[in-house]
């Protein structure tokens, strides 16, 4: 089929949808949902059979949906309807949700429902329930409705569905209704408050007297050890950037932060509201602590895990990975395997810390050469095989990154942007002139570069970016990299293997060394930085601050092709 999608922006599900759909054969393309007009001349050239909205904030216009089908991707139950149906879904304390595919009407949320799938809830942020089974049961619902609508088939009306089941009307919550009561609230009420409205729009509420709108929480330790006479609501201490506020019952860590004033963006708390770096380091304990970056051993090998929020590394914590690095390095196993995070994997540089430097231009000469770093670190290390095990999506020179290991594993629904371009036409670093050739070959490479499609897990198998493939769901990925790195780490050619290696590590050197790779990378990264083009600080301010989009890419809108 021709499908157009139409979204407010180009997110995790938006990517999803568009890689499944094409890999499938049908002919798609995307219009971001910037004017009625623009709208209207997308559906004009594309000629769709069928408009499909992932992500809207605004209403289809009513002479397209009247005109073309409509179907809007609901994150909701068959019959839920509204603009927060996560949010409701984990203050509600559901055990299952979906997502449902109707058609637009004028009533919202209110027309015939072409498909839906189900998943069960867990314990997590609104944002990764979203990107995980919320986008996976999309794929699911979308695929099934395309398939009803082949057959012929009509979908099914509102008013058809099993009240006993169905959900029903949400208005968005109103920050009244999110304010955590820290004199009566319980750890898990704090936490599901917080939960459901991360990442937007946060719980308002203070930091030290602050006005800030709280994120990224998680549960921290019973607060006997060490302020036995806190007050549920006080501020007990900081682990790293993130602060630990205590509740009725324990605590909970509060790892980033926005302030109230209409120009600030999120960051980490103690950036977000530097009063808070004065509080006390708090000291380690065995449950609850806050630690982004976690090192494990089993038999021979070793998990490197790094919960960056977002995906984000920020000059401080790619330096704090380059020293649990050092530390893994030297222990005695022969599989090191790089975890990253359940959500994202890596998304590069972070943007948003800084954007809020004193020289934007200066952090981001530091972080860029801090991920470097990294990436230099994965690629010389000799004594043991590497493995980038990626759970999560990766973008950028996360994507990059995870390319200086020896072998790439993923999810098979997992998407991939091997590209810098959408940020202000960057050139981009951590090695990726040498890794991506090495790996694609150059004539891929360039495409991949010049043409930025986003790509699944298995696409990115096919053309040599990623060299397995699997898992149903995150626990069974978890347990199969655990199995295959453990083979990998017994096999009997593991010596061979190691050896083989180095060996093409040190012929790639005396070809062209590392540092050759890397000075001429950050050469053109200089330029973006302080040279007389600022476009990459446009896209990085637009980006940070979510500005409007003013108009769609043109290798995303591809109905635009020679129009004029």
């Amino acid at each position: 089929m021709r499908i157009l999608l139409l979204a407010h922006s180009f997110n995790g599900l938006t990517q999803r949808l568009w890689c499944e759909l094409a890999d499938r054969g049908h002919e798609v393309s995307l219009e971001l949902d910037i004017a009625d007009e623009v709208t209207r001349e997308a559906v004009r050239l594309h000629a769709p059979d069928v408009v499909l909205a992932p992500f809207l904030k605004r209403a289809i216009p009513e002479d397209v949906w009247r005109r073309v089908p409509c179907w809007i991707v609901h994150p909701g139950i068959p019959g839920d309807r509204g603009p927060a149906a996560l949010d409701w879904a984990i203050l509600e304390e559901r055990r299952e949700w979906g997502v449902t595919v109707l058609e637009a009407t004028a009533e919202y949320d209110a027309g015939d429902v072409w498909g839906s799938a189900s998943y069960p809830m867990r314990e997590a942020t609104k944002a990764s329930l979203y990107r995980d089974e919320t986008t996976n049961a999309a794929v699911r619902a979308v695929l099934a409705a395309l398939e009803r609508r082949a057959a012929g088939q009509r979908p099914t009306p509102l008013a058809a569905l099993d009240p006993a089941t169905a959900g029903t009307w949400h208005p968005a919550p109103k920050q009244a209704e999110r304010r955590v009561d820290w004199a009566r609230d319980d750890t898990a009420t704090v936490l599901a408050k917080l939960r459901a409205a991360d990442s937007t729009p946060g719980v308002l509420d203070a930091i030290l007297d602050e006005a800030c709108h709280l994120y990224d929480a998680t549960r921290g330790p019973a607060r006997d050890p060490y302020a036995a006479d806190a007050q549920p609501g006080d501020w007990l201490g900081r682990r790293g950037t993130a602060l630990l506020r205590a509740t009725r019952d324990g605590s909970v860590w509060i790892g980033h932060a926005r302030r109230a004033d209409a120009e600030a963006f999120k960051l980490p708390a103690t950036l977000a509201c530097p009063a808070a770096a004065s509080l006390p380091e708090c000291p380690g304990f065995a449950t609850g602590d806050r630690h982004e970056i976690r090192y494990r051993e089993s038999g021979a090998v070793g998990h490197l895990a790094f919960e960056f929020h977002n995906g984000a590394m920020s000059t401080t914590q790619c330096e704090r990975l380059c020293a649990a690095l050092d530390l893994a390095a030297a222990r005695p196993t022969r599989v090191l395997v790089l975890e990253g995070a359940r959500d994202f994997w890596s998304n590069g540089v972070h943007l948003n810390v800084i954007e809020a430097a004193a020289s934007a231009a200066d952090e981001s000469w530091r972080n860029i050469q801090a991920i470097d770093d990294v990436a230099e670190r994965v690629l010389r290390m000799e004594g043991k095989l590497t493995v980038a095990a990626l759970r999560g999506n990766a973008g950028a020179g996360g994507a990059f990154l995870a390319l200086a290991a020896d072998h790439v594993w993923s999810r098979p629904g997992v998407v991939l942007n091997f590209h810098y371009r959408n940020m202000g036409n960057l050139h981009g670093s951590e090695y990726w002139t040498y890794t991506l050739p090495r790996r694609a070959g150059a004539a891929e490479a360039r495409r991949l570069i010049d043409e930025r499609p986003p790509l699944l897990g298995r696409q990115a198998r096919s053309r040599g970016l990623v060299d397995e493939t699997f898992g149903a769901d995150a626990a069974d990925f978890d347990a199969e990299v655990a199995a295959r790195a453990q083979a990998l780490a017994t096999a009997r050619d593991y010596a061979a293997r190691l050896e083989a290696k180095r060996a093409r590590r040190a012929a790639d050197e005396a070809v062209k060394p590392l540092a050759s790779y890397r000075a001429e990378e950050l050469a053109q990264m200089r330029r973006s930085f302080y040279g007389f083009d600022t476009s990459y600080h446009v896209a990085r301010h637009r980006f940070v601050h979510r500005a409007p989009h003013s108009w769609t890419p043109r290798h995303l809108a591809r109905h635009r092709a020679g129009a004029r």
